[in-house]
């Protein structure tokens, strides 16, 4: 590290457990600085491996390249963290810049000839070179990589790559930061306390603060990412409720300064027309051919399969609920009549699902539930350490440990909501685990649960306390991570498989070996009764079908964006939504997709375009897997510390599908799957 980056507190050594960044000392006016450094150093370093005179090997090329760039690693790391779930103006200033300018790095080592020529030489004799595994998958994946940023193109395509890759980062930070600006923008303004009822005393305290914060009088209902909104399936008031129905639905699409249609439309075409550029014949087959599905038509199949079943029985779901509803209902009279229905579903005249949340009390939850499911499971232990601080107030750190009590890394947790953090629930991570360069993760789950008034307790509701532990089961993928190279660790797998370690991890929210240790009344201390938790397990067993074709929809519509030809989009986003959804046989004007094309973050602003299918396609693994615990007696060590070897702990070190066909003895089969959705009966 040269003199410059010790001085930077971006780039500089911390002195912290694990490399723990040093967020007090780091200022918005250090990022660009950093990377200023940073980007320069990466590329003297690859300059040196492109120009070494010794036969390219795996060695001296591929586990080189793989080692370079860490100043930049660490910057990405600190940067990237805090601006999607700590925004504020300066830091937006500073991602506008730097999507070009890492764009354009990353342009310039992909289009690097003589390091091409080296990657390509040690690719060509990969079968007579004595790689192991993951040293093949590496070499095999820095190549394809190369190849599919435009290395293999002649000079005006590449300026051309280069012109599309630029462009689509810029659109893509855009459309994150239009959404975040106009959820907020969306909140529902209500003056009076009695137009909250059904909310709970934290949700009205929550609203209340909302309103303080913009200096208006009453509350503010704030918007969470989907379509379906929490508080519309709890507000009694039905005009209240489709004004927050309908402001969620509306983001995006006002006509005013936040709307994203046209950089929709800017992304698809650019999207399209890079994928024929590289030779495929669309975006969906230039994204799809790096995931464990083997093309989309396969894909499209599988969501034609499920919207068939899914539409039939929701169709049966509308028709009961207009007959108990007694009314013609609107979409957000639906998402309020299927959670009451779902609250008095076999409770009979006992506590139902709604007082499961007075037993779900954040810090027993964490503690209680989700650390110790891990700990039964892979043998973590997990100490909170108030000494360290991360990038915000709220954030909370723990050190983890394994069986034998040596540290592996630090969890970090950012729960609550604000305005600066955009919506929905996620991990990152700040380190990832390499042998290779000596490092061990620093995880990050961030949630958006309503912050509680001073004294007062923070408690989960049902979807709530599933998220929890689905972000999580990304957390255990990163924190049992043991690969040597760094871009094999942890979640960097293929997006259609990176969800299925977190979709297992939510099996235990509820399991009879975990819920009753956290489930305690947060102020008597109370075991959950046992009818509560009945209840609750029965409405969570199988899905309703609103909420599956609300996904499927999700899923088809993002999957129509990127098949088609950049000649062929038209300039109309709702038109080509309506008949995207038509085409699918899932356009239900009562059960709008869990996410609209303008505010479809997934897909226009992360890493989901032609991927969202990723979720239903995990979750035949998912099912799968579920019920191999439970055969084997559920939350059992030896079951755990099976999964981890085979999965957790590989990463993209090994073919993670084949992986997961070893340990349960076969490939996955989608009739698990299928009973869970509520979509085939258990005798078929």
């Amino acid at each position: 590290m040269g003199a410059d980056a010790e001085l930077n507190p971006v780039l500089a050594d911390s002195g912290l457990p694990y490399d723990l960044p040093d967020f007090a000392a780091i200022g918005d006016d250090d990022f660009l600085p950093a990377y200023d450094i940073a980007l320069p150093a990466h590329l003297a370093e690859i300059d040196a491996i492109a120009g070494d005179t010794a036969a390219p090997t795996f060695e001296n090329t591929i586990a080189a390249l793989e080692a370079s760039g860490r100043l930049l690693a660490r910057a990405n790391g600190i940067f990237f963290n805090l601006e999607g779930a700590d925004a504020n103006l300066r830091r937006s200033q500073i991602a506008q810049e730097l999507a070009v300018r890492l764009t354009e790095h990353q342009n310039a080592i992909a289009m690097n000839p003589r390091l091409f020529a080296r990657i390509a030489e040690v690719y060509s004799r990969r079968d007579e070179a004595g790689l192991t595994e993951p040293q093949r998958r590496l070499t095999e994946r820095k190549y394809r990589d190369a190849v599919r940023a435009g290395a293999g193109l002649d000079d005006e395509g590449q300026a051309t790559m280069r012109r599309i890759s630029a462009r689509l980062a810029t659109l893509t930070t855009e459309f994150c930061q239009y959404l975040l600006d106009d959820t907020n923008d969306s909140a529902v303004h209500v003056l009076s306390a009695t137009d909250l009822d059904g909310l709970s005393d934290a949700e009205v305290a929550a609203a209340r603060r909302a309103a303080q914060d913009r200096d208006l009088p009453g509350y503010l209902i704030t918007l969470e990412l989907p379509t379906s909104q929490s508080s519309v399936a709890k507000l009694t008031d039905p005009q209240v409720r489709r004004r927050v129905f309908d402001a969620s639905i509306q983001r995006c699409a006002r006509g005013n300064e936040f709307d994203t249609r046209a950089i929709i439309l800017e992304i698809v075409r650019l999207r399209a027309e890079r994928a024929e550029l590289l030779g495929y014949a669309d975006h969906a087959g230039y994204v799809i051919a790096e995931e464990t599905a083997p093309d989309p038509e396969a894909v499209a199949a599988l969501l034609r399969e499920l919207g068939a079943a899914a539409t039939a029985a929701a169709h049966a779901e509308l028709a009961r609920l207009t007959q108990v509803y007694g009314a013609p209902l609107g979409p957000a009279d639906v998402t309020f009549a299927l959670a009451a229905e779902q609250r008095s579903r076999d409770t009979g005249p006992q506590p139902g699902i709604d007082e499961f949340e007075q037993y779900c009390e954040l810090d027993a939850v964490l503690r209680d539930g989700v650390f110790a499911a891990a700990g039964e499971l892979y043998g973590l232990s997990f100490t909170e350490r108030p000494d360290l601080h991360g990038y915000h107030p709220d954030v909370r750190i723990w050190e983890v440990a394994d069986a034998d009590g040596t540290g592996i890394g630090l969890f970090a947790g950012d729960f609550y909501a604000r305005p600066s953090k955009r919506g929905g629930a996620w991990m990152n991570t700040i380190v990832d685990q390499s042998t290779q360069l000596g490092t061990r993760p620093i995880v990050v789950n961030v949630l958006n649960l309503t912050k509680p008034e001073p004294g007062e307790p923070c408690l989960l509701s049902l979807d709530q306390l599933t998220t929890a532990f689905h972000e999580f089961g990304h957390a255990v993928h990163g924190l049992l991570s043991a690969v040597e190279f760094v871009s094999q660790s942890g979640t960097s797998v293929p997006r259609d498989f990176v969800e299925f370690p977190s979709q297992v991890n939510e099996m235990w929210a509820l399991h009879p070996d975990v819920a009753p240790r956290y489930a305690r009344h947060w102020r008597t201390g109370d075991p959950v009764p046992a009818e509560v938790l009945d209840a609750v397990r029965a409405a969570g067993e199988v899905e309703s079908a609103h909420a599956t074709v609300e996904y499927l929809a999700a899923a088809a519509l993002d999957l129509a964006w990127h098949r088609v030809r950049a000649d062929r989009i038209g300039d109309d986003v709702l038109a080509f939504e309506a008949r995207a959804l038509a085409d699918a046989g899932l356009a239900e004007e009562l059960i709008p997709p869990r996410y609209r094309s303008t505010y479809f973050n997934h897909v226009f602003g992360g890493g989901y375009s032609s991927a969202y299918y990723s979720y239903i396609w995990s979750e035949i693994l998912d099912a799968e897997t579920e019920q191999w615990f439970l055969a084997g007696g559920g939350l059992q060590p030896g079951l755990g510390r099976a999964f981890a070897a085979a999965v957790l702990s590989r990463g993209d070190s090994v073919d993670p599908v084949a992986a997961h066909a070893e340990l349960l003895g076969a490939p996955a089969r989608i009739e698990p799957l299928l009973r869970r959705r509520g979509l085939l009966t258990a005798a078929e």
